[in-house]
């Protein structure tokens, strides 16, 4: 009885193809070398780009990046969408694979008196009255016959045309996606946390420049002051250099405030409260180091670095795959269902030999009329197809954009910081022969209070850009795809 099932299901697999385009990774074309200048680290000094903050020298910014990589409700959520899509590999797996259920069941019914059968049933039971019960194995009219059934049913839709293969490979990239996925959120976040940490840090070194300049300027009030009490100087020198103190210490407010700012950003980065961080970065902070000179590699590296890129084409190798599932469906479909049950009207005989009852169904399905409907989903998978591809080139464009914006930004900001250093020292020592000047009498005051502004000035462009170089350094990490590493990411 078996023979012919068997040779069925074997001349349908001898037949079976797996319709659709093998899926091949595009070959796209990228220059050699990056046209920007690079830097390179001293010799002997390795930048791991998996923990690229630790090049900066600072133990808080490397406390809090790790931190947040641990905590962040983004990475949760990143976590979450690979445990998602590992769960749709298990679906796409099972779903052109055998199933089987346990079945079980008690039927009673009850015939109506006034069946079409009743005459036929009263001569089988020997014409006997009605109600009471059964006779002979048949039912009266009026009387009831319970059933019990236990058992098995298995069914089997083959995969002839490849469709559920195609399936399991859109699954399988889709879930190498989300891990590209979150390998990027990883690289997103860290360079998040390093921005808001250097530009707290520029905010307290602006505030520290300031209290200095008050400092300073506040040691020169007292010597005009000296020099109005002899009456060498008129005192509207010393009213002027007061309102010069106060409009330096208003300047003060903004920047107390930004601070704070910066701490409740930090802190939401950690996945905590916006206040847990006050206290913790309201102590003194480690001096930061020089900004480190990284190579950014060649453009060729970025299509296996940075997460994004390799994201993007693992959803172009799911979306190629789809157009085979959807072809898939232009063809016919096949498949097997069998059914084991013992069945009996009694319990004490349902457990025996005589109570089996086997069925077993082929069938087969062929798409005739749908107005159009499949060859439109073709359709459709194809045209998705095609937006991942070029989402996939437009993402590496911007990758290697990103890379050439950074090296240009960090060339011109090094340039721009050596000229501010060089102006600071002109605007010191400017002040210091103004300030001995104005001692003597040989200068009024609005000299000296007009270099003490462009000191000030000089001190706050300084630090102003030494935090860009930083913070552009930090975009350049990003922009190679630094942050990630198997094992950081991995649950």
């Amino acid at each position: 009885m078996l023979k012919k099932p068997i040779l069925l299901v074997s001349m349908i697999a001898v037949t079976a193809c797996t319709v659709g385009s093998n899926y091949t990774k595009p070959d796209l074309a990228v220059p050699a070398t990056f046209a920007g200048p690079q830097g390179a680290p001293p010799p002997g000094q390795a930048i791991d780009p998996a923990r690229w903050w630790e090049a900066f020298g600072d133990s808080v910014l490397t406390g809090l990046i790790d931190r947040a990589l641990k905590d962040n409700p983004d990475m949760a959520t990143a976590a979450s969408r690979v445990r998602q899509a590992r769960l749709g590999e298990i679906q796409a797996r099972a779903q052109y694979k055998p199933t089987v259920d346990a079945t079980g069941n008690v039927t009673d019914v009850r015939f109506s008196k006034n069946a079409g059968f009743s005459s036929l049933a009263r001569a089988f039971s020997g014409g006997g009255g009605s109600g009471g019960g059964t006779a002979g194995g048949v039912a009266l009219p009026g009387d009831n016959i319970t059933t019990y059934a236990v058992g098995f049913d298995a069914s089997w839709e083959l995969d002839i045309f490849g469709g559920g293969r195609r399936g399991v490979e859109a699954a399988l990239a889709r879930t190498e996606a989300a891990e590209w996925n979150r390998r990027d959120a990883a690289v997103t976040l860290a360079a998040e946390v390093a921005d808001a940490y250097f530009a707290l840090r520029l905010d307290q070194e602006q505030v520290a420049v300031l209290n200095s300049e008050i400092e300073r300027q506040a040691r020169a009030l007292q010597i005009a002051g000296n020099i109005a009490r002899v009456g060498l100087v008129p005192s509207i020198d010393v009213t002027r250099q007061s309102g010069n103190i106060t409009a330096t210490r208003a300047r003060l407010e903004p920047l107390k405030a930004d601070l704070e700012v910066r701490k409740h950003a930090l802190g939401v980065l950690l996945g905590q409260n916006p206040e847990q961080l006050l206290g913790e970065l309201s102590q003194p902070l480690p001096p930061l180091g020089a900004t480190p000179p990284i190579p950014a590699g060649l453009p060729s590296d970025l299509l296996r670095r940075r997460p994004d890129i390799r994201a993007a084409e693992r959803n172009l190798a799911a979306s190629t795959a789809d157009i085979g599932v959807a072809t898939a469906d232009l063809y016919p479909k096949f498949s097997l269902t069998g059914i084991a049950q013992l069945i009996s009207t009694s319990l004490a005989t349902l457990f025996s030999g005589d109570s089996l009852q086997l069925t077993g169904t082929g069938a087969a399905t062929f798409p005739l009329l749908d107005w159009g409907r499949r060859k439109a989903t073709v359709g459709v998978r194809k045209e998705q197809r095609e937006q991942a591809y070029q989402q996939y080139r437009a993402t590496v464009l911007q990758g290697l954009r990103d890379v050439e914006d950074s090296l240009v930004r960090i060339d011109a900001e090094r340039r721009r910081n050596a000229l501010l250093r060089q102006a600071l020292a002109d605007a010191d020592r400017t002040v210091t022969a103004d300030q001995a000047r104005y001692r003597a009498g040989l200068v009024a005051q609005d000299a000296v209070i007009n270099t003490q502004v462009e000191v000030l000035r000089a001190r706050e462009n300084v630090a102003a850009s030494d935090a860009q170089l930083r913070q552009d350094t930090v975009v350049l990490f990003k922009a190679i795809g630094g942050g990630w590493s198997d094992a950081s990411t991995a649950g």
